[in-house]
């Protein structure tokens, strides 16, 4: 048997699923509010800052999928995107 040197953070990434991956989710989640006349950023931002999925609707499965998916990681999916579209990157 080896010996773990616990001295050391371990670095871990799991490689989300493409159908339920953040920004997948997102789009899903996006285009469902938009076809029943809500506003989507609206909806969406009071889902992340609540964690009440009944800010978004069941049509077509949008919120039993977003609840796939960590709030944490919405928001890091969003962030990102914005970060890339200002051209903030290196």
């Amino acid at each position: 048997m080896q010996e773990q040197d616990l001295g050391n953070t371990q670095f871990f990434k799991v490689q989300p699923d493409p159908e339920t991956g953040a920004k997948k989710v997102l789009s899903v989640v996006y285009d469902a509010l938009t076809e029943k006349g809500y506003d989507p950023v609206n909806q969406i931002v009071g889902y992340i800052m609540s964690g009440d999925p009944t800010y978004i609707t069941s049509y077509k499965g949008a919120r039993s999928l977003i609840m796939k998916v960590e709030r944490d990681e919405l928001v890091e999916e969003m962030l990102g995107e914005y970060i890339r579209a200002n051209g903030w990157t290196k």
